[in-house]
């Protein structure tokens, strides 16, 4: 393969609760010798000092344990189980004054709602006023809906204006009065966040972040809580990248076994229905073989059941996802008359561009495997592509700089002069549609913002051979002639934040990607025929996959499947990595969806060659 600075193609040169009950019914009366579970099935808690604290360090409040158990059991509907907690502990969730407001609250009863909260015994008089302007508020809105302007403005007048309470408010409380009409009203309410549907439950949920818990517990406190254990055992993960959700029952605890690593090798002493038969732990190989040349790029798509190849073959083909993570070879798509350089996936995954090398962008129905239109200009050649958010227009990248806008019948829409000085090719569009980002100098990416015409630089000491937009729109991560990939935030910037290096690269493009859970890792192909992957907050190098016989050019994590990562490479092949599995059974890789004949063109099993043509489409 040549060099970036030779005539190779730029793909492959270097570029609301309830309200609780007070009294308890007789049939919920127990004994205090009753144990119905057993004396077996839980022992108590034990209590340390005078502050009656339990757990074994001593550090949680009996009364407040108690108390956000109760509540969370009304909060999930189980109002009769939390009233023998409170009965049962002697600590009740809330004081009756406080169960008394609770229900002028819910009731809509707001001028006896504002003397009992000055009973209650608050003794800070901010927080009482800022109460009384909730409560004094909503009545407000209430006498609105029912179309009683006239005492909406006699509450607004005396009862919330003296309160001197957020004066901002009050005028927007004013600017409702004016708009008089019913539906200037409601978009009203819409503007100052009010939920006219479930107010009142609403109400009592802010009352509750203006109260002090002591007075009124938070909702879903103890939801809370775990959560934020949850999150601190999850930030503590090194390796987190697990599939399913973290459980309640034990701490949790990635390995390194979590990271997609292997390209298991089956059993290679006997044949297809043998194994099938017989083998339950055979190992699979999940290298793809369809290619006849150097496979330059690949991309999932952004369901995961879908995997998209593109080739110095000329040709692109679509991989399908099965249920058991293999992959089936669904549509060879033909039809370029050069090398194809890069794909794109619509929003909604049922089309693909393919973008031959300076040469036209093809559009496919990835179900039935046709081209559904062709983009060309003539005497110009295309050299890249991607969708905008709305999955009705489509973007390129052309050999005279520019970059141009079609509708899907190949309408041009848009287009403007670019910068571009480098053979790279590379750009992207964040999801809201707004945001471009393209190469603007050989060391110099643009963030053009379409809205605001504002120009953004990410100036490299370097040369920037390529670059990947998180999913979340928020970083950029750039792969660079000086084997390094610089990680930049491009919310709050551009700032550089991180780099990653151990790779090798010296002539070509070489792809990285985010990828994991929550896109916790970076992988990127490697000259050395090798993977790599690094921790990304930290910048890491925890993994190196060979495997490979020729320089990987590009990489792609699954985004719907954290322990699936596919690397393209010179050696004509894709490899799927994943993590080991106990009994897992041999799949022809590549078998065609349709008719169930392996199509894996070359899949190498016992020296025996299995080929099989898949659709084709021109």
């Amino acid at each position: 393969m040549g060099g970036f600075e030779d005539d190779e193609p730029p793909s492959k040169r270097a570029r609301a609760s309830s309200v609780e009950s007070t009294t308890l019914p007789d049939c919920f009366s127990f004994s205090k010798s009753t144990n119905p579970l057993g004396s077996t099935m839980a022992r108590p808690l034990p209590s340390q000092g005078k502050e009656a604290m339990v757990g074994s360090k001593g550090v949680i409040k009996r009364e407040e344990f108690v108390r956000i158990i109760t509540n969370a059991l009304y909060s999930l509907g189980y109002e009769k189980t939390g009233a023998v907690l409170e009965e049962e502990s002697g600590i009740t969730l809330h004081s009756p004054m406080v169960n008394l407001f609770r229900k002028q609250v819910i009731d809509g009863n707001w001028d006896n709602a504002v003397v009992t909260l000055n009973k209650i015994g608050l003794l800070d008089e901010n927080i009482v006023k800022s109460a009384a302007f909730l409560i004094l508020e909503q009545k407000f809105f209430e006498l609105l809906r029912n179309d009683n302007v006239m005492g909406a403005m006699k509450t607004l007048r005396n009862e919330i204006t003296p309160l001197g309470v957020n004066r901002k408010r009050v005028h927007e409380l004013s600017s409702c009065i004016i708009s008089c009409s019913p539906q200037h009203m409601l978009v009203g309410f819409s503007k100052l966040g009010i939920d006219s549907s479930n107010s009142r439950l609403n109400l009592l949920e802010e009352l509750q972040k203006v109260l002090p818990p002591t007075v009124m517990v938070p909702e879903r406190r103890l939801e809370n809580l775990v959560e934020q254990a949850l999150t601190v055992q999850r930030e503590a993960c090194y390796f987190h990248n697990s599939i399913d959700g973290l459980s309640l029952y034990i701490d949790h605890h990635c390995g390194k076994d979590q990271i997609p690593s292997r390209t298991l090798q089956w059993l290679l002493d006997y044949e297809y229905n043998y194994l099938d038969e017989h083998i339950e732990t055979a190992n699979i190989l999940k290298v793809l073989r369809a290619h006849h040349d150097e496979v330059w790029f690949l991309l999932f798509s952004n369901n995961g059941k879908y995997l998209a190849s593109a080739s110095n073959d000329k040709s692109a083909i679509i991989w399908e996802v099965d249920e058991d993570g293999e992959l089936l070879l669904k549509h060879t798509l033909s039809g370029h008359e050069k090398s194809v350089m890069m794909v794109a996936w619509s929003p909604d995954d049922r089309q693909l561009l393919t973008c031959g090398m300076e040469e036209t962008i093809r559009r496919w129905d990835v179900e039935s495997g046709k081209c559904l239109h062709v983009y060309e200009k003539p005497g110009i050649g295309l050299i890249s592509c991607a969708w905008l958010p709305d999955g009705k227009q489509i973007l390129s990248g052309q050999t005279d700089q520019n970059f141009c806008i079609w509708d899907l019948d190949g309408k041009e829409v848009d287009s403007w002069k670019g910068q571009r000085s480098s053979k790279t090719s590379d750009f992207a569009v964040a999801k809201d549609g707004k945001l471009i980002i393209s190469m603007n100098r050989e060391s110099t990416i643009l963030l053009f913002d379409r809205e605001t015409k504002q120009e953004r630089l990410i100036e490299e000491d370097s040369t920037i051979t390529s670059f990947s937009l998180s999913e979340d729109g928020d970083f950029l991560l750039v792969n660079l002639t000086s084997e390094e990939i610089h990680l930049w935030n491009i919310r709050n910037g551009p700032i550089r934040v991180r780099r990653f290096n151990g790779h090798k690269r010296s002539r070509f493009v070489i792809r990285s990607c985010f990828g994991g859970s929550e896109q916790a890792f970076i992988a990127s192909g490697s000259e050395d025929s090798q993977v790599y992957i690094w921790h990304r907050a930290t910048g890491d190098l925890i993994e190196r996959l060979p495997g490979h016989s020729g320089t990987v050019n590009c990489v792609s994590w699954n985004p719907a499947n954290p322990h699936m990562l596919a690397s393209a490479s010179d050696d004509h092949t894709i490899r799927i990595w994943g993590v080991k599995k106990a009994n897992l059974k041999r799949k022809d890789v590549g078998s065609c969806s349709s008719n169930g004949i392996h199509a894996n063109g070359n899949a190498h099993s016992n020296g025996f060659v299995h080929q099989c043509n898949g659709n084709s489409s021109k």
